[in-house]
């Protein structure tokens, strides 16, 4: 079993990892080889790619100048040319062309090599003073390092009460959370009745300035910022593009929209399901009906005290919480130790963007300064 030394270990490759390591880069070319980057996939934004294949996502929410480059007009200036795979409202690019800018920034900032193709499976304080992390890897072998940073995605997918209480044998498949569906290996749902539930919208554009986010920094109760970040995540918006094609096809009879409607059981029988709901404008609405597939698109469910990887940092560490979510200070860093934590984690701070690639950038101007700045330096 090898065991190394490194001043600052990334956990994730995904869109918020390549934005810390680009911003920390600009800021200090010499931490280029003081730093190393964690990932199974073995490669940057894998992951991702992965994810939005699995959809068939054609084009981001973000708009253009949402990236992980420090230079907010790098992805307009690489789609020279290629203006018409940025979409309205906001130059909303395509799948296509942000993978390829990826790919770009990736090489520009000489980051092919940071990349190793390990997974985090222990993460361990050591020593407070220098502050100092032993993970262990999946390969067998074991990192030190003095600073962390966990840019994964958070949070195990949520599953409604009423999925738990189903009696009947039914197909794994026919019961699915959308983060398990794969629409390329599904092929034709020709004569099925596909029953989505629920959808975990994004936040207005307004929590993407000062706007929003200036009372929300100027907010000091965290359990009232929990509250911001709940109202602002629970009244977003489908992407207009997305809306005008979904009620083009409720108009053609092919889908069918329920929106004060509520599950509140289900029944495997023969090859369908048989739906119960709560509904205020007629009791069982689509009882009537057998439903092939339900796909749930009801988000995830974050509890900081359940992740994997935190469980010897929360012995040792023991911080405050509201509801699932670390209050971290000001630089995203776990008080008492040189852990820090961006994407969903990270809400009390940043807002109802974290887990975005906005929220990546505003993760980044918090993170970057402590990493660089020794007066910053918890040590």
């Amino acid at each position: 079993m090898a065991q190394s030394q490194i001043d600052i270990a990334v956990v994730g490759a995904g869109p918020q990892a390549l934005t810390l390591v680009t911003h920390l880069l600009q800021k200090k070319q010499t931490l280029r080889n003081r730093f190393v980057v964690l990932d199974p996939a073995g490669g940057w934004l894998r992951q991702w790619q992965q994810q939005f294949a699995a959809q068939e996502i054609a084009e981001l929410r973000s708009p253009a100048v949402h990236h992980p480059d420090p230079n907010a007009h790098a992805l307009r200036t690489f789609a020279e040319g290629r203006y018409h795979e940025l979409h309205a409202p906001y130059d909303r690019p395509g799948t296509v062309l942000f993978q390829e800018f990826c790919d770009t920034v990736v090489q520009r900032w000489r980051l092919q090599d940071h990349v190793i193709p390990a997974r985090v499976t222990r993460l361990e304080p050591i020593s407070k003073r220098p502050s100092q992390f032993r993970l262990s890897l999946s390969t067998g072998d074991t990192l030190l390092a003095r600073r962390v940073v966990i840019a994964t995605g958070g949070g195990q997918p949520h599953w409604p009460t009423w999925t738990q209480q189903v009696s009947t044998i039914f197909p794994p498949e026919r019961l699915c959370h959308a983060s398990q569906v794969r629409l390329p290996a599904l092929g034709s749902l020709a004569g099925e009745t596909v029953l989505i539930v629920g959808k975990i919208f994004d936040a207005e554009p307004g929590w993407l300035g000062p706007k929003c986010l200036k009372g929300f920094h100027a907010e000091p109760d965290m359990q009232a910022r929990w509250q911001m970040v709940q109202q602002a995540r629970n009244g977003g918006s489908l992407t207009p593009a997305v809306m005008t094609q979904l009620r083009r096809l409720e108009r053609r009879g092919q889908i069918t929209f329920y929106e004060h409607c509520q599950v509140a059981d289900a029944e495997w029988k023969g090859d369908a399901w048989n739906i119960c709901c709560h509904n205020h404008a007629a009791h069982d609405c689509i009882a009537h009906q057998p439903i092939h597939r339900i796909w749930l698109a009801t988000g995830t469910q974050l509890d900081i005290q359940a992740h994997p990887l935190l469980a010897n940092v929360w012995e040792r560490y023991p911080i405050a919480t509201v509801n699932g979510l670390p209050v971290q200070d000001e630089h995203l860093r776990w008080p008492g130790c040189e852990l820090f934590l961006m994407g969903p984690w990270a809400a009390l701070r940043v807002g109802p963007v974290a887990r975005n690639l906005f929220g990546g950038k505003l993760a980044c101007d918090r993170i970057v300064p402590a990493l660089t700045k020794a007066t910053l330096s918890f040590a």
